[in-house]
């Protein structure tokens, strides 16, 4: 076996010691380099050594590990033994030892082909994850399904382009089996069957993006309505101020808490009233300004809550602002709170929903029933209530939407369920090299079928539609997208994959 670098700083630190096995752990006393063992000269008395060989390590080359006490000085005395380990002697120039640059020992892994770039983006991932729904996120991408799916569609676009310009050189001096038309017909077939998955896999990075990065929820209702309570049960503590006083909130109080295992970013803020609804006449400057933040803070939102006063009328403010929430797409859950009001009502709750029904057109299964108060302060006569106020019933509607929003899709042609699970894991930049991929399909279909003006519908090229196929605007556009899929695994040109290199390993 030749001498690494390993070797010798072995040797240095454990002198007339056996080199380890590789891949089993050995004890060891670890001396200064180039000096008689002695008690003098010892630096851990204990220390455990691995060795494990190149290509089979995390970066394909040798690597050298020692396990030291941790106390400050013996790591400190270590590491400032190493540099002396590879230096000869007699003092002649010694090898050069630094230490690793940000992400270094991971960039090594990718360039010998340890580790793809989607798997290093993951593994950094992994690293910051701070809830469960994160961590199950990271680790699902580090599994190398997501470069192979990258890899797979990348050379289905090689093989039709080159099908495609085997059509341009060769057509005057070859027969083919099908025609130009047929044959661009039948690459348009199966760009459009890939052009579905990817639209799911986008539409996937986009869900794992709410795990990765947090749900945006915020609060909506009336002042007093019992939005402030209802955000500390939800978080436990006292994250905003509670007071009878209508308008105790008047810019928008942000909390970050961990529901379920997703990550949610609450945002509370002012009621929402006109004129002569609640309180004074006169809504002030900065309640207006409270009130026009608070508006757009929900159309921004991913989830909606809507906190309604069991004892009140809904606010037209506040049903106006929900519905066009609703008509946005934003997931919308309606808090029926103070319903200790209304224990003696019969039939309340039955006309609470067909009331925010009509309103709003929500089903049932989006509105629960609440009191902050009893959740607080459990009532004394029923001690044994499990769920003091219905807090927890309503979490659990909460994080049921959660998981809806985040589940996912997976298209009728390939309903392979694992590999659109991993397809959660695509980052921002995949997801944006994806939508670049998408660009270019478009624009090869549209040069191959010039008849159709918008849409992608017709599966078929009539015979004398050929001689509109424009055959090389159609292949550069197979190569551009073929490219923009390299670009995601790290196999693109070397220029392209340079700019992100850097930003991707100093994470």
């Amino acid at each position: 076996m030749p001498c690494t670098h390993a070797h010798q700083i072995y040797a240095a630190l454990c002198p007339s010691t056996a080199f380890p096995k590789p891949r089993y752990a050995a004890l060891r006393k670890l001396y200064s380099p180039h000096q008689p063992p002695s008690p003098a000269t010892l630096l851990d008395s204990g220390a455990l050594v691995l060795y494990f060989p190149s290509p089979h390590t995390v970066t394909g080359e040798d690597v050298l590990e020692l396990h030291v006490h941790g106390g400050p000085a013996i790591v400190r005395a270590v590491l400032a033994a190493i540099p002396q380990a590879a230096a000869p002697s007699d003092g002649s120039a010694a090898h050069a030892i630094r230490y690793a640059e940000p992400g270094e020992f991971t960039r090594r892994a990718f360039a010998n082909n340890r580790m793809d770039l989607p798997q290093i983006e993951s593994l950094g991932e992994t690293l910051s994850a701070s809830t469960e729904q994160q961590r199950q996120i990271s680790v699902r991408g580090t599994t190398s399904s997501l470069a192979g799916r990258y890899e797979q569609w990348r050379m289905l676009l090689l093989a039709a382009r080159g099908e495609l310009e085997a059509l341009i050189d060769f057509s005057e001096d070859q027969h083919f089996d099908e025609s130009p038309a047929q044959l661009c017909a039948s690459v348009a077939d199966q760009v459009r069957v890939l052009r579905a998955q990817m639209e799911a896999h986008v539409a996937n990075a986009v869900r794992g993006e709410l795990l990765r990065n947090g749900i945006s929820m915020a609060l909506l209702g009336a002042p007093n309505a019992g939005k402030s309570s209802l955000l500390n049960r939800i978080v436990g503590r006292e994250a905003a101020i509670v007071s009878q006083e209508a308008g105790t909130t008047r810019d928008i109080v942000e909390v970050s808490v961990d529901l379920g295992g997703w990550l949610v970013k609450i945002g509370d803020m002012a009621g929402l009233r006109r004129a002569g609804l609640v309180g004074a006449d006169a809504v002030g400057a900065v309640e207006q300004e409270g009130i026009k933040r608070a508006k757009q803070r929900a159309l921004e939102s991913d989830v909606l809550i809507v906190v309604q006063d069991a004892t009140a009328d809904m606010d037209p403010e506040v049903t106006e602002t929900a519905k066009r929430c609703v008509e946005s797409g934003i997931n919308v859950v309606v808090a029926v709170n103070k319903i200790d009001q209304l224990s003696s009502t019969p039939g309340a709750e039955d006309a609470w929903k067909a009331k925010i029904h009509t309103a709003l057109g929500l089903h049932t299964t989006h509105i629960s029933f609440i009191s902050c108060v009893c959740a607080s302060t459990p009532v004394p006569t029923t001690p044994h209530t499990k769920d003091p106020g219905n807090i927890q019933s309503f979490l659990t509607t909460l994080t049921n939407t959660f998981r809806d929003m985040t589940a996912a899709l997976v298209p009728d042609s390939d309903p392979s369920p694992s590999i659109w699970q991993e397809s959660l894991g695509a980052t921002e930049r995949q997801r944006t090299l994806l939508c670049e991929c998408l660009t270019h399909l478009d624009a090869f279909l549209a040069a191959v079928t010039p008849e159709l003006t918008e849409g992608h519908s017709a599966y078929g090229i009539e015979p004398d539609a050929a001689d509109d196929i424009d055959i090389v605007l159609a292949a550069e556009s197979l190569r551009s997208a073929a490219d923009a899929l390299a670009r995601i695994t790290g196999k693109g040109e070397g220029g392209d994959v340079e700019e992100v290199l850097g930003v991707v390993f100093e994470k």
